[in-house]
């Protein structure tokens, strides 16, 4: 990125995708041919979608991106180049969504817009990009994992694994609805009046659409402790009621998917609790699972040993590939 100010700099390397140096992508195989469609309208706004798929008429297996950026930045070009390798080498093809972002959007219609995605896939988007819906796993970082982890009970038909790098299962623990304590979401006071710049209120589902990229946004968000409350657009004292709904660590039964979890253990965006809470709910209903933590990783795995790290994408992917081989 150039041209950035350091808060900017700071939200986009804190938050959008951290495409880690540590990792070492896979030798690619397979073209993937890039098309750009609208999978929903909503008042006129076109919400779209790039379905990446090798070349040919084989009906392939769907890997899902969901990009990251607190629900208020990023779009569906940032996907982590270990997802893009891995759909290269097996030959899947990739499909990465965009959504309709905080705080124009409020966060349940939000996840609408992720159920639209794979009511599309399911219908429209299995016939005209020949895609074999029954093998499908999601992945996502950061809110991206965090919608990752919401597939698990909301997407239909169900997928058939999950991968969530630095997720979050929760949206009501002190860590979002505190002031936040942590340097990277206080390098300086972002004000109100600043925040509200970087949105004009028009409905965007790519945040290089908006008046700046979202970051100010985000920090004064955390600056505050406010997120959830500005995100789902629900009263405070009807918060934590309301948005229990959107909460995958509440909502794991016998029936969600089998899920990988990979997070850093010194994660000051989103704790490293937050990928053991949903592990202990995943193993209290005896859902296959895997939790991967990266010791003294940050949010993105900075700091984390490389070695530790290129052993965790190595399991991923099998975890990948054993799940997408299952009929």
């Amino acid at each position: 990125m150039t041209n950035q100010n350091p808060i900017q700099k700071i939200g986009y390397s804190l938050l959008l995708l951290a495409m880690s140096a540590n990792s070492s992508p896979l030798a690619a195989q397979s073209r993937l041919v890039k098309t750009t469609i609208s999978y929903r309208s909503v008042d006129g706004h076109s919400v779209l979608a790039d379905v990446h798929r090798p070349d040919g008429d084989a009906v392939c297996p769907v890997l899902v991106w969901i990009h990251g950026g607190a629900l208020i930045m990023g779009n569906r070009e940032e996907i982590h180049p270990q997802i893009r390798s891995l759909a290269e080498e097996m030959g899947y093809a990739l499909v990465s969504i965009d959504y309709r972002l905080a705080p124009e959007t409020k966060l349940p219609e939000l996840i609408g817009d992720i159920e639209a995605a794979f009511q599309w896939l399911a219908t429209d988007g299995a016939s005209r990009f020949r895609l074999d819906v029954k093998r499908v796993v999601v992945t996502g970082g950061s809110a991206g994992g965090y919608l990752t982890l919401v597939t698990g009970y909301r997407a239909r038909p169900r997928p058939k694994a999950l991968v969530a790098f630095y997720g979050y299962g929760g949206l009501t623990g002190d860590w979002y609805m505190q002031p936040s304590p942590h340097p990277a979401h206080n390098p300086r006071i972002v004000t109100l009046d600043e925040a509200r710049k970087q949105s004009d209120g028009t409905i965007v589902s790519d945040a290089r659409r908006r008046k700046g990229n979202g970051g100010l946004i985000y920090l004064h968000y955390r600056q505050q402790g406010i997120w959830p409350r500005e995100v789902s657009g629900f009263r405070e004292d009807q918060l934590v009621e309301r948005i229990a709904e959107f909460e995958p660590v509440r909502h794991v039964t016998a029936e969600f998917p089998p899920t990988f979890l990979m997070h850093g253990t010194k994660d000051t965006d989103v704790p490293f609790e937050e990928s053991k809470a949903m592990a202990r709910q995943l193993e209290r209903h005896k859902v296959p699972h895997e939790l991967k933590p990266i010791d003294n990783g940050e949010h993105g795995f900075g700091g984390g040993d490389p070695e530790q790290i290129e052993a965790a994408y190595r399991t991923m992917r099998d975890f990948v590939v054993r799940h997408l081989r299952q009929p």
